[in-house]
């Protein structure tokens, strides 16, 4: 049995040894704040989709700035008409145009001519339209109010339609000279999109900080609001210029876009439709070109859109 003064015995206790703890910077990864960028990062790099868009724009990318690697034959020299509406031939596997030139050559040489407008417009589209977006949305007031009314006018006018008529008037028809007039119609998109991102941006707490720290309006808009409100442009961009490669082959065919000496898709369209009826491959393959470029930027603006949209993330 226990003795009874057991009670009186002093019991000695271990103090507790603590537990280490690992600075904050040498957390693991995972544990850290991740930002919005590197989720969408995230997101994109586990879907197919984004893998197969990216090597398709890469690719076609390559194709436009380097054409001699895929094709050693002068598009637009040693055209024979005795090669009229010819078919495949050894170095010439899609055969020849009505007017006797090489069908595959300017179709790898017209890519350039119709990416350039593309990159082109859309740079120019995210450039002014997300400037003045931005200082509409985030100084607010007469130019806001500016801005929406003058938007409003250029939406009323449909953007290929603005181009046809610009177009008549312009003596130069070259790539920057194309990208710059659709530009011109296109830019109210971007705005609007930057400005309710900016709206929503501006009223944040970070932003009510710097305020009270003493930082200027602008350097706030170009720190701060920007940089948390360009993601919806970059979507609306990537789908966008998709969208202005079909733009400057729609001109090129209708004869108001590039100059017939200029080869791009649309004028391989255009000048392939009289032969439609009896070789219509010298129209579908330069179709089939621009095809595959439009949907590659939709896919890649797809997959975008649903990595930096936090709904769409949810509905998936």
């Amino acid at each position: 049995m226990p003795s009874k003064d057991v009670k009186h015995q002093e019991h000695f206790v271990a103090p507790l040894e603590e537990t280490p703890v690992a600075p904050i910077d040498r957390l693991d990864e995972s544990q850290k704040a991740r930002s919005t960028w590197a989720d969408a990062w995230d997101s994109m790099r586990r879907r197919p989709m984004f893998w197969i868009s990216s090597f398709l724009i890469v690719f076609i990318l390559f194709v436009a700035f380097f054409p001699t690697v895929f094709t050693q034959v002068p598009p637009n020299l040693n055209c024979l008409l005795a090669n009229s509406n010819g078919g495949p031939q050894s170095g010439h596997p899609f055969g020849f145009t009505r007017q006797g030139c090489d069908v595959y050559a300017r179709i790898i040489h017209g890519t350039q001519a119709s990416i350039t407008v593309g990159l082109l417009a859309t740079v120019l589209v995210t450039l002014i339209g997300g400037t003045i977006g931005a200082l509409a949305g985030f100084y607010g007031g007469f130019l806001d109010s500016l801005v929406s009314r003058v938007g409003d006018i250029f939406f009323a006018i449909p953007t290929v339609l603005g181009a046809i008529v610009l177009m008549q008037v312009l003596p130069d028809r070259t790539p920057p000279t194309i990208a710059l007039v659709l530009a011109l119609f296109a830019w109210p998109q971007i705005a609007r999109i930057m400005r309710g991102a900016v709206l929503s941006a501006k009223n944040q707490d970070y932003v009510m900080a710097s305020v009270a720290l003493g930082v200027s309006r602008f350097t706030i808009l170009l720190r701060h609001v920007i940089p948390n409100s360009i993601a919806p442009v970059i979507v609306v961009a990537t789908v966008s210029l998709g969208t202005f490669i079909v733009a400057e082959a729609t001109l090129s065919f209708l004869g108001v876009g590039l100059p017939p000496s200029v080869m791009s898709w649309g004028n391989d369209i255009n000048q392939a439709r009289t032969s439609l009826r009896t070789n219509p491959e010298i129209l579908l393959l330069p179709a089939a070109a621009l095809s595959v470029a439009v949907l590659s930027f939709l896919m890649l603006g797809d997959v975008v859109r649903d990595a930096l949209d936090p709904k769409a993330r949810a509905r998936r």
